[in-house]
């Protein structure tokens, strides 16, 4: 991640960003800050679902060698939107909604590439958590060929209370998983639908598994276990646009 682009740094800067509701991926800060400007910083932060990450003043230098007092807050390349809102304003529209969630994929490119064929797939949505999870920065939007400047991405504090918003709003929640019950091909992608796929190296969090109505996998016939996620992805998404397309 080039970590030197659209940044912020300094208290009173970061502070100012925030009251004036800028879309804020994260903010890195000094692991020993103790002013008592940062104090006000945590106060603006309050109710802010911005991860924050405490580091070494040394990672800060690397950053910038302006005067960041402890404080450095990176720009996101998008708006974020809110899933509980997205959802009515789909349905007001008549459409049958197709989401993709991304439980702790944190790879930059791969997550640039799902946000490509989310594009030209259709899907209306990328969901993603506020922690633990890539985030949209330059680097993402260039390797998603631009469509992460069209296609909404969601980001939730609880991706448990997502999807059970998504349950209770009538979604199919499908689950990519290498514990999946049948083939990606036998699922019904006709409904509202939320993909979900997890990292490559964890997969889907259980507590996320078991609110999932479906768990698929993709038959594997080498010698390597698994796809990698953004093309396992790909295929599940092509598989919602054959079957809307034949219906």
């Amino acid at each position: 991640m080039n970590e030197k682009s659209e940044m912020i740094f300094g208290v009173r800067a970061v502070i100012e960003a925030l009251e004036a509701d800028k879309e804020i991926d994260k903010i890195l800060v000094k692991r020993d800050i103790q002013s008592d400007l940062s104090k006000e910083l945590f106060a603006a932060l309050r109710g802010r679902f911005i991860p924050v990450q405490r580091v070494p003043v040394e990672r800060l230098n690397r950053i910038t060698r302006k005067n960041h007092q402890g404080v450095v807050a990176f720009i996101s390349a998008v708006t974020y939107q809110k899933t509980e809102d997205l959802v009515p304003l789909l349905f007001e529209q008549g459409k049958t909604p197709l989401f993709v969630m991304l439980d702790g994929v944190t790879d930059v490119r791969n997550f640039g590439a799902i946000a490509r064929t989310c594009n030209c797939a259709g899907v209306d949505a990328v969901i993603l958590p506020a922690k633990g999870s890539v985030t949209v920065n330059a680097d993402a939007v260039k390797t998603s060929a631009g469509a992460l400047h069209t296609l909404p991405v969601c980001r939730e504090q609880s991706l448990t209370a997502t999807l059970q918003l998504l349950k209770e709003s009538g979604f199919h929640l499908i689950a990519a998983t290498e514990k999946g019950e049948c083939d990606y091909n036998a699922a019904d992608y006709s409904l509202p639908t939320c993909i979900v796929m997890g990292a490559e190296d964890t997969g889907i969090a259980y507590e996320h598994l078991k609110l999932c109505d479906e768990w698929v996998q993709i038959p594997v016939l080498g010698t390597i276990q698994s796809l990698n996620v953004s093309v396992a992805a790909g295929i599940l998404m092509y598989e919602a646009v054959r079957q809307r397309r034949i219906q």
